[in-house]
């Protein structure tokens, strides 16, 4: 879904200064859906839960793409669990979708929710912790029986015990009201219930004046070849908005205006992390005009990359879906030899198994992306949770020294640029790039300016054409390993160029030639030509925001923590104190100046969520202490949590 902004940008601090999870109200006016009280407010975080097969997903976002549409900034976290169908009712089968939506400038899907829709007791018991009180709770009271409450653990029910109190509650019969909504379409009671999360949307989209028709749509679209089915869904959406308008429970309407001051002007929509970086993809494959290949094997939280860019074939994309992560990064490499932008995506577990080749790769000295969606480890971990701890891996992770260049995105929608980014790299200097994102990134969500063409870099590259060597007798020679004087990258040279055949293979190269060598003093001079290559790949130098100059502490962070970190800043810098932050995307190399801007501050505080991975480099690089504050739970860091411990580091 797109929208279109045409004011000038105003970054709009004040609300990340406050608490995400207080319950907000706001300015009040008569009128609107069924002439009820509508209040006005500048934000709301809301969660959509229930059982892994109840629809949380899909509600949840398309209550965001009505709401992108609507113009609001926006930020998502999705969290559902590992299995395909969890165990129904149960803690661990719960599914949920937070979403924080707004009318001026955010950075994280929120605290805390000020309203929660509980589908089931299970959605219930595994979130009201989060929700703090005095916030709107919508609970589906025809789940709550004996044995789907006696399952978690409730021994009385929560609806008559007093335990839900210090919340709004409203009880809404949700599958009773559904199944009497579809009557005239002659489903089976198990068929009507399927709509209940539609009739929920409904509701919500009611109580949020969110716009109807693009939902609708999607659900003729989708339920296309069930017209029956795709008419019971979208008369569900309507039944849960008119009983909104209509029943007496809900007094109250809200309206959060469009973030129109918050954004530049342009073309806008909502995208995932994923999804910006295969459309990052393809943008490079065209800007370099070289086909796009993708050698693959599934794996959450990576695999929605391999769909995508299926879809793509009409811009040169070759997708192949191998039957392991050895055969899908070699088909890669052997794409990359072939002349192509080659990629591959993966998790934690499959670099693991993709590292020999990787190392290959350094050898052959091939532009390769390899993609790593991080996720919960180690071992299988938490496939479906987010995690910051495969760095090191990616840094040192092969035999032999073996340097691969790191760039990791902060947001979902700089996953884009990143994946430009990579790609310039790679082609530059003829390297494979390790590209870090992670679950929190790649499911999330957020609006995304659509850049021009004409913003994007030209990334065309010089395919070797000719001989590059004169011998003593004067006779002309290709070297595959003759070394542009600025970058080190060898030269690319496509099989089948006549006059171009080389010898490739995993055995020490000799220098210049690329024959096989075992000479101590060649094997000494390509590894350290090597690193130096990577060593010297050119990328900006680390940008400090430190708007006062008078902060001695410095808060440095590293892909997805950025909204959690800068929420944080904002709301140190809202109670009068000096706090300095700074982002790398660029972990290998790191920017040249990182090491004077360390130096700049007495405290330096590293949030990450792993066991201090990046802190544990920049004291063996810089020797410098730092403090840090990590966090391996599967969610992401909060805003408040993270304010906290930098007030705490201002008054040491």
């Amino acid at each position: 879904m797109t929208s279109q902004v045409s004011s000038p940008a105003e970054q709009a601090e004040p609300a990340e200064q406050q608490s995400e999870s207080q319950n907000l109200t706001g300015q009040r006016k008569p009128g609107g859906p069924g002439d009820k009280e509508v209040r006005r407010l500048d934000r709301v975080i809301i969660r959509f839960a229930g059982d892994s097969g109840d629809g949380m997903q899909l509600t949840g976002d398309r209550f965001t793409s009505e709401t992108a549409t609507f113009g609001n900034d926006l930020s998502t976290l999705p969290n559902f669990p590992a299995e395909i169908r969890a165990p129904a009712g149960t803690l661990p089968g719960v599914s949920s979708f937070q979403l924080h939506f707004a009318d001026h400038d955010i950075l994280t899907p929120g605290d805390a929710p000020n309203v929660l829709v509980a589908m089931n007791p299970a959605a219930l018991k595994a979130n009201l912790a989060d929700v703090p009180r005095g916030s709107e709770i919508i609970i589906n009271t025809d789940e709550f029986t004996k044995r789907p409450m006696a399952k978690v653990g409730y021994e009385t029910s929560p609806l008559e015990d007093g335990s839900l109190e210090a919340y709004n509650v409203h009880p809404v019969p949700l599958t009773t009201l559904t199944i009497e909504a579809l009557k005239e379409f002659g489903l089976s009671r198990k068929e009507a219930e399927r709509s209940k999360n539609m009739f929920a949307l409904g509701l919500l989209s009611w109580m949020y004046h969110r716009p109807t028709e693009g939902t609708e749509s999607f659900l003729r679209k989708k339920f296309a070849k069930k017209p029956q089915i795709a008419e019971a869904n979208v008369a569900a959406y309507r039944a849960g908005w008119n009983f909104g308008e209509t029943t007496e429970d809900f007094a109250v309407s809200y309206e959060v205006g469009p973030a129109t001051a918050a954004f530049p002007a342009g073309t806008y929509r909502n995208i995932s992390g994923n999804l910006a970086l295969a459309y990052g993809l393809i943008a490079a494959s065209r800007q370099a005009d070289l086909p796009l290949y993708l050698g693959s094997y599934p794996i959450t939280p990576a695999s929605d990359i391999l769909h995508e860019l299926s879809r793509h074939k009409n811009f040169g994309v070759r997708t192949f879906q191998a039957e392991d992560e050895i055969a899908g990064i070699g088909a890669a490499l052997g794409a990359a030899f072939g002349g192509s932008l080659a990629v591959t995506t993966t998790s934690g577990p499959g670099v693991a198994l993709k590292s020999e080749t990787i190392g290959l790769a350094v050898s052959l000295e091939l532009p390769l992306l390899v993609v790593d969606i991080q996720r919960g480890g180690p071992s299988t971990g938490l496939p479906t949770k987010t995690e910051q701890a495969d760095l090191l891996q990616a840094m040192y992770g092969r035999n032999g020294e073996a340097p691969v260049p790191i760039v990791a995105p902060k947001t979902p929608a700089d996953c884009f640029d990143a994946a430009l980014d990579a790609a310039r790299i790679a082609l530059t200097y003829r390297t494979p790039v390790f590209l870090l994102s992670d679950g929190y990134l790649a499911n999330g969500s957020e609006p995304w300016r659509v850049p021009d063409i004409g913003e994007l870099p030209d990334l065309r590259v010089r395919f070797a054409h000719g001989p590059n060597h004169e011998l003593a007798d004067g006779t002309e020679v290709f070297w595959p390993y003759k070394r542009d004087p600025e970058t080190l990258a060898r030269p690319w040279a496509v099989p089948g160029t006549p006059g171009l055949e080389h010898r490739i293979g995993g055995i020490e190269k000799q220098d210049g030639t690329g024959n096989i060598s075992y000479d101590p003093a060649n094997h000494d001079f390509m590894v350290r030509t090597r690193q130096a290559k990577v060593d010297g790949i050119a990328v900006p130098d680390l940008t400090v925001d430190d708007p006062t100059g008078e902060a001695d502490t410095l808060v440095l962070g590293w892909g997805s923590t950025y909204g959690p970190i800068t929420a944080a800043v904002r709301r140190v810098r809202g109670e009068g104190r000096a706090v300095a932050q700074a982002h790398l995307r660029h972990l290998n190399p790191f920017p040249a100046n990182l090491g004077e801007v360390l130096k700049r501050y007495d405290k330096v505080v590293v949030p990450e969520m792993n066991l201090g991975q990046l802190a544990t480099l920049l004291r063996a690089r810089f020797l410098i202490e730092t403090r840090s504050y990590t966090q391996v739970s599967g969610m992401p860091f909060k805003a408040e949590q993270l304010a906290d411990v930098f007030k705490e580091a201002i008054n040491d």
